[in-house]
């Protein structure tokens, strides 16, 4: 996997992603600023290096869980670029986690293969509590699932890492919102 330079890389998230003004978050939190996750992660000369720094977090997380099936997985919506791109480098499954069952078709609320005991490391782009990311997670252990861990694109600082380790998950993020020099 080719090296970035993580700092050349936040800077450029940054520049293409964040948002200055009111916004409210899915925590029902309002906030002076918004990381607008679909500024980079539909940009290919952004996505790819961000998929590259996954893939080696992820890798490092199955690791561990040699012999077993692994698998990535994503939550909707935000998840699903991640997941698509990282499965493409490390040529492992991908798996869709829906935020609701859906109820038409085959009414699943997760896509794609999933067997009792694969091992999987679950993508989200931008943390803030955490929510998103532990529910996605507990319909991947409620399919039979080990989650080998969480990986965050952009952590925003705002407890998504407290929660998620208090949960009992391993979590990781790329990038933090200091990284990305905001300061609220």
């Amino acid at each position: 996997m080719p090296s970035h330079n993580t700092n050349e890389l936040a800077s450029r998230i940054a520049d293409a992603c964040l948002l200055r003004g009111t916004f409210t978050l899915r925590s029902g939190r309002t906030s002076s600023y918004y990381l607008d996750k679909y500024k980079f992660s539909t940009r290919p000369e952004i996505l790819g290096p961000v998929a590259d720094l996954l893939a080696e977090k992820a890798q490092s997380l199955l690791t561990p869980h040699a012999g077993m099936t692994h698998r990535l997985a994503g939550a909707e919506l935000g998840g699903i670029p991640l997941v698509t791109a990282c499965a493409l480098r490390m040529g492992l499954p991908a798996i869709f986690v829906r935020n609701a069952k859906k109820d038409y078709g085959t009414a699943k609320q997760v896509e794609g293969e999933l067997n009792s005991g694969d091992v999987v490391v679950l993508f989200e782009d931008v943390a803030t509590s955490g929510g998103q990311a532990l529910e996605a997670a507990k319909d991947l252990q409620a399919a039979g699932a080990t989650i080998a861990g969480i990986i965050a694109t952009i952590d925003r600082q705002e407890g998504a890492r407290e929660n998620i380790e208090s949960a009992g998950f391993v979590f990781h993020a790329l990038f933090t919102k200091t990284d990305l020099g905001v300061d609220e």
